[in-house]
């Protein structure tokens, strides 16, 4: 295959970088360099932002923290102690890094637009703390001989130069993250954060990790802003303009998208300098005003950005997520390429033991000193009334919930207290009543992110994710979008991204729900081969016909209390298990046997 610039985001960025830098060429005029100049920087605090919020779907509008920290850094550093601003700029980073760390630490408690304001204080705090230390202008002594050394140049191309190979870093560091197991799990928690977490990836981590390469960029960026301007001021690094530039900008190209911060940034920031410079004097925040009509526009234009409303109109978008990373190709691991499965221990061993377990939301008691052993390679089965309990009981299991009391016992390891990532890491899967997909990714990245929670290397987890579709029988369908799955398949899939997690204990919550006869047949055919590989299986199940065929044992929840419990036969025969969950219809059924 050609290696082509449309194929190749590493050749499009260079001949664009290329071609900017030869634009510059054709002006002499000092401020129209400067706004050239600006463009890369400003395209970069974009390229920042969109590494985390793009790809996080966190909104941030607090990035002028780290942008200012950066710029300070640089300042101050080289006005109190004459360090040059080249070791002020990487000083800048880690500073920029650290605060990310800093302040995601307690805010990633919060969640939606309480995170979002949240992180629009801290700039604004900082702001005034600088203004309290007296540091209301800070401004860079201007060196006469080896002023190179200090990043002062008498040609103010260099400053365009160096911003350009700023974004170009940048840009790298992005689709570098794009195509990592960083950005896979990123994108994962994006659409469906307890999916993931279920899956065995712990959220807080990784967000804290893409806050802190943001917010190292963004201080990188901010220090060669102070070097540009020379002049530093509270209110030009951390004001609300700086933040709101970085979020329009991205926006306005499109979130998520490679290119999207640096369209925003080529477009908008050469408008609001020539209306600012034509009729500034006149109307002092026309900068803003400008900023608000360009995100009016695109908000009701095209959501989603400008590139992919042209990709749209020129009938080129697919339906995958931008930013997701391709599935790379299948490269050599043990040899074998098999999905390394549980083997079956003898008959009787007990894998889980509940005691007690009991949950209330205040004064309603949704589960009840619940108590049951489940033995190795077993499917139990739970049934039981809607709004009996069973799948608050799976969430108390997998720790989405925490027990009012009581204990769970897995392989002699108490669950209780423990998240669902670890839970899951212990070698407890799960689904959910309602499938938990992400919806933009294809199917084999969605099984992806259960090899991933614990498997570094790409190519293993994308041999790990092929051989869990290959046992639900899904490989034919890896590359479709999840998306535009039907509902057997959907309930595959996310059995499939559960094997991936490579479980000794699969909670299976109402995997028939919604699908017909030759589909119910499909998924328990798929369960009794889990079995038969050596997993240990409990399902939530309404089907009857289906539960009776499947389980070992069934357990019957009423009113969140165990009603009863024991071999299929027995159960569905029981009295009190007909009156208050099966009814008169299988009573006949049973009777006609």
């Amino acid at each position: 295959m050609p290696y082509t610039i449309a194929k190749s985001p590493v050749a499009a960025i260079l001949v664009s970088a290329l071609l900017y830098l030869l634009a510059s060429l054709l002006t002499q005029n000092s401020y129209f360099l400067l706004v050239m100049t600006l463009v890369p920087l400003w395209a970069t605090v974009g390229v920042s932002w969109n590494i985390f919020s793009g790809y996080s779907g966190l909104l941030s509008f607090g990035h002028a923290a780290f942008f200012g920290l950066g710029a300070y850094t640089v300042a101050l550093l080289f006005t109190h102690y004459g360090i040059s601003p080249m070791i002020g700029i990487v000083a800048a980073g880690a500073v920029g890094g650290l605060a990310g760390l800093l302040v995601g630490l307690p805010t990633f408690r919060l969640r939606g637009v309480y995170f979002s304001l949240a992180m629009l204080a801290y700039p604004l705090a900082l702001l005034y703390v600088f203004e309290w230390l007296g540091h209301q202008e800070v401004a860079l002594p201007m060196i006469r001989e080896g002023g190179w050394r200090y990043l002062q140049f008498e040609n103010p191309r260099m400053h365009m130069l160096i911003a350009m190979a700023l974004l170009v870093l940048a840009l790298f560091v992005q689709l570098r993250i794009g195509r990592s197991r960083f950005g896979h799990i990123l994108l994962a928690i994006k659409q469906n954060e307890l999916a993931a977490e279920a899956s065995g990836i712990n959220p807080f981590r990784w967000k804290l990790l893409a806050l802190a390469v943001s917010g190292a960029i963004a201080g990188i960026v901010g220090g060669l802003y102070a070097v540009v301007l020379v002049i530093v001021t509270p209110h030009s690094v951390f004001g609300m303009l700086v933040s709101a530039q970085a979020l329009i900008f991205t926006m306005f190209g499109g979130v998520g998208w490679l290119a999207g911060p640096v369209i925003g940034a080529l477009v908008l920031l050469p408008l609001s300098e020539m209306f600012t410079a034509t009729v500034g004097k006149t109307l002092p925040g026309i900068q803003g005003v400008v900023y608000g009509v360009a995100l009016i526009i695109v908000i009701t234009m095209a959501p989603e950005g400008l590139i992919p409303w042209i990709m749209r109109k020129l009938r080129r978008t697919t339906d995958a997520t931008p930013a997701s990373p391709p599935a790379p190709a299948p490269a050599a691991t043990d040899g074998t390429g098999r999905f390394p499965a549980t083997h079956a221990g003898p008959m009787g061993d007990i894998i889980l033991r509940v005691r007690g377990l009991s949950k209330n939301f205040g004064g309603l008691q949704a589960v009840q000193d619940v108590a049951f052993e489940v033995r190795r390679n077993e499917i139990l089965g739970i049934i039981g009334p809607n709004g009996a309990g069973k799948t608050t009981m799976f969430n108390l299991l997998n720790g989405i919930l925490r027990p009012s009391r009581g204990s769970v016992m897995f392989e002699s390891r108490e669950l209780v207290g423990l998240r669902p990532f670890e839970v899951c890491a212990l070698g407890v899967g799960r689904t959910f009543q309602v499938v938990r997909a992400f919806s933009r990714m294809s199917v084999l990245d969605n099984v992806k992110v259960g090899a991933l929670a614990s498997e570094t290397d790409e190519a293993k987890a994308h041999q790990v994710a092929l051989e869990a579709l290959r046992l639900v029988g899904m490989q034919a369908h890896a590359d479709s979008v999840a998306g535009a799955l039907p509902a057997v398949q959907l309930r595959l899939m996310e059995i499939a991204r559960a094997l991936a997690t490579r479980p000794t204990l699969l909670l299976l919550d109402e995997v028939l729900a919604g699908l017909g006869g030759s589909e119910i047949d499909q998924v328990v055919d798929v369960v009794a081969s889990l079995r038969r590989a050596g997993i240990t299986i409990v399902i939530i199940e309404h089907t009857m016909h289906a539960m009776v065929r499947l389980a070992d044992r069934l357990l019957v929840l009423d009113h969140g209390k165990v009603l009863h419990i024991g071999e299929p036969q027995a159960v569905t025969s029981h009295p009190d298990v007909i009156e208050a969950y099966l009814g008169k219809k299988w009573a006949n059924h049973v009777a006609n046997q």
